[in-house]
């Protein structure tokens, strides 16, 4: 496909790339600042919505997390769903609905009852949250991984693919931040009674700003896919099954590692060293800062020398350093802070590669759904099952355990990763 055949008679990557980025990436850090406002405020909603166990104060977060997954078993509907509005109507169409749907669906768990208010009413107006935000960010990473892959210039890709996330670093770090200033400066009691609704109900007006901005960007869909049969929902699994496993591979101990150290490490460090809440989440906003710096540079990196050193890099040092890095953290905020940066910095050899990898194993009739269905059954099964597993293993008495669950499953993705053809110098197919 040549450039000209590109949306109108100029290539997607010669309009205004940083209008480009632009468009992507804010609406992808809303997106995702929305997504993990829960996380780092899951202790709170645990003791507001689910009723606690008089033998065991660990059920109302065992709770909280089972709710976090639930919300990532959306995610493959979102991907094939929003993934195929992407490859039908244009990569536009389906991120500018799939912030909207944030949008409201953060309100809505900002407007949560308290169990002692409603009842059982409250546990399932969350978990009706949770799906519709599952259901968003599905749609969300389908289409803005391709939108901003093919908005790329030649020899740009990789970097163009590390915005996604640096963008979703920045939500994250947002909502760490959000999170850390209300704990720092709210007492308990203000907290657990309207403190914790606060980061949703901004989330719900930031989406708007995000919609805005994400209705100037330029479609990246070629003329030649606007007037070709319109894919079935179904095409690219049907056509495309070995890619479609690939993709699983790439993404399985990537997704884990990644929740891991960006998510729950904080309530891993509290549950197993008896760390201070504020500490951790501290020691996790700075790391996120550090590791949103690196994106880019991992993203340039591939580019030059090619996404297969990058993923063995990533997928090999957690093989072998998970382990070791798990158990050095010992309750005081210098060890979480160091071992959160020593992982963010074998982390982006998978983060900031794998919106390009992805976009390179399937052609761009199928693309966006093609990404979006593996990818996130991937993530739903190993990245949102992260902190419930970490939890059940404290549960059951065997926190040991966790860091060789992390370990084992990078270095089945290091297996995939070595038998991956390179693709960064290819030209990629409009």
């Amino acid at each position: 496909m040549t450039e000209s055949a590109s949306v109108g008679t100029v290539a997607p990557h010669t309009r205004r790339p940083l209008r480009q980025l632009l468009a992507a990436s804010v609406g992808n850090a809303v997106e995702w600042y929305d997504w993990y406002a829960y996380t780092f405020l899951a202790a709170y909603i645990a003791d507001q919505v689910f009723p606690k166990s008089s033998g065991n104060s660990l059920v109302p977060l065992l709770s909280t997390f089972a709710v976090f997954a639930v919300g990532f078993f959306m995610r493959p509907v979102g991907g094939l769903i929003m993934g195929a509005v992407a490859d039908r109507h244009g990569r536009r169409a389906a991120f500018t609905v799939t912030i909207l749907l944030m949008g409201g669906s953060s309100l809505l768990v900002g407007l949560t009852p308290t169990y002692a208010a409603a009842g059982i009413l409250a546990p399932v107006v969350l978990v009706v949250a949770r799906l519709l935000q599952g259901l968003s960010v599905g749609g969300e990473f389908a289409a803005s991984t391709t939108f901003l892959v093919e908005s790329a210039g030649p020899g740009r890709r990789g970097l163009f693919s590390s915005f996604q996330y640096v963008s979703t670093s920045i939500g994250q770090l947002t909502a760490s931040g959000v999170a850390a200033l209300l704990v720092s400066r709210l007492g308990e009691g203000q907290m657990e009674g309207w403190g914790w609704r606060v980061p949703f109900v901004l989330g719900a007006l930031l989406s708007l700003v995000g919609f805005w901005i994400r209705r100037s960007a330029h479609e990246t869909r070629s003329a030649a896919q606007q007037h070709a049969a319109r894919p079935g929902l179904f095409d690219a699994l049907r056509h495309h099954p070995r890619e479609s496993l690939l993709i699983c591979g790439i993404t399985a101990g990537g997704t884990l590692a990644y929740y891991t150290w960006t998510s729950y490490l904080p309530t891993y460090a509290e549950l197993n060293t008896g760390m201070d809440k504020a500490d951790a989440l501290l020691a996790g906003t700075l790391s996120l800062a550090f590791f949103t710096l690196l994106q880019p540079v991992g993203g340039l990196l591939s580019d030059r020398f090619g996404r297969k050193p990058a993923l063995l890099f990533f997928g090999l040092g957690f093989a072998l350093l998970s382990v070791p890095l798990l158990k050095a953290v010992n309750g005081s905020f210098v060890s979480l802070l160091l071992v959160q940066c020593a992982g963010m910095v074998l982390l982006t050899g998978f983060t900031a590669v794998s919106a390009a990898v992805n976009a390179e194993v399937f052609p761009a009739r199928v693309r966006a759904a093609g990404i979006g269905f593996p990818y996130s059954l991937t993530v739903a099964v190993f990245g949102g099952t992260a902190p419930y597993v970490g939890t059940l293993f404290k549960e059951l008495d065997r926190p040991d355990l966790f860091p060789w669950y992390v370990a084992v499953l990078c270095l089945v993705s290091s297996a995939v990763y070595l038998r991956l053809p390179e693709s960064a110098h290819k030209e990629l197919e409009r």
